[in-house]
């Protein structure tokens, strides 16, 4: 349970980058334990798993419609993920030189939904995806990782980058380049996950286009966000005092003749029976009265 509270601790305490890889990578841990269980018992993973994943198919989304989101945290391969993580590390680091953590989520969901967006119409308009559309199935964090490269490319493109044997480039580069591969690549092998990236690079440029006018696409999103958070956080009870009503002189002179007998009642029962005879009640009473 320690190792639970420390990771709930560290995880309110996070930036919202390393929000966004903490929920990643748990979602890969818990699938993947998921899945040993399941083939231990003898059970097809591929089945539990597709709940979780975005279909192409129209009548397949309709009851699944959770997956729109779900699919851009979900991964099933080790290199998949490290691959994904490094990259939404880097460029999100660069992403938030230009733009706030709210922007950062915004994009990230918005570029996975754009991703979601043309991957399922692309499969639903053209003939080409007609065999395979009702059994495609989508996941993984690259659309969205693909708007945030994007954003910050077109928001700053003249940025420099230092990536691993190609030394110093522009960002305008990686991306262009990047962009270019997913949309030569829309009928390989992969071609659900390379039209997501275009959504995605759709959704990125117009992101930082709209930013450089003055206008954030994510306010209305992140607004609603913070008024969630604000309903849904646990107020401190507060509790009602009240004043008990002063006694009239009365009143009090009533109080006292009651408690006044009772005493002689009491302790004309301990001289006929001793003070054994007497109840738990008539014992607190006798003691309250002496400790006055």
């Amino acid at each position: 349970m320690s190792l639970i509270n420390d990771f709930n601790r560290s995880f309110q305490q996070a930036t919202m980058l390393k929000k966004l890889l903490y929920i990643n990578i748990v979602t890969f841990v818990i699938v993947q334990l998921a899945v040993i269980i399941l083939r231990l018992c003898a059970i097809e993973s591929s089945v539990w798993l597709s709940y979780l994943e975005l279909p192409s198919g129209l009548s397949t989304l309709v009851v699944r419609p959770w997956t729109i989101l779900t699919y851009m945290f979900l991964h099933t391969d080790v290199l998949h993920i490290l691959f994904n993580m490094l990259c939404l590390f880097g460029f999100g680091q660069l992403f938030l030189l230009c733009f706030s953590p709210k922007q950062l989520l915004g994009v990230y969901l918005f570029g996975g939904v754009a991703g979601a967006v043309v991957y399922i119409a692309s499969f639903n308009i053209f003939p080409y995806f007609a065999p395979v559309k009702e059994h495609t199935l989508l996941l993984g964090a690259s659309a969205s990782i693909m708007g945030i490269i994007v954003a910050v490319a077109t928001y700053s493109p003249n940025y420099d980058v230092s990536l691993f044997l190609l030394g110093r480039i522009k960002l305008k580069y990686v991306a262009t380049i990047t962009f270019l591969i997913s949309l030569l690549s829309v009928t390989g092998e992969n071609a659900g996950g390379e039209l997501a990236h275009v959504g995605g690079a759709l959704l990125g440029f117009w992101f930082a286009k709209r930013m450089k006018t003055g206008k954030d696409i994510t306010k209305r999103f992140n607004l609603a966000i913070d008024k969630a958070i604000v309903l849904f956080e646990r107020k401190p009870r507060k509790f009602k005092v009240t004043q008990a009503r002063p006694k009239s002189d009365r009143d009090y002179r009533h109080e006292q003749r009651n408690n006044e007998e009772e005493l002689n009642r009491i302790l004309e029962k301990i001289k006929r029976s001793g003070y054994g005879s007497l109840s738990n009640e008539e014992r607190k009473t006798l003691f309250d009265r002496n400790s006055k």
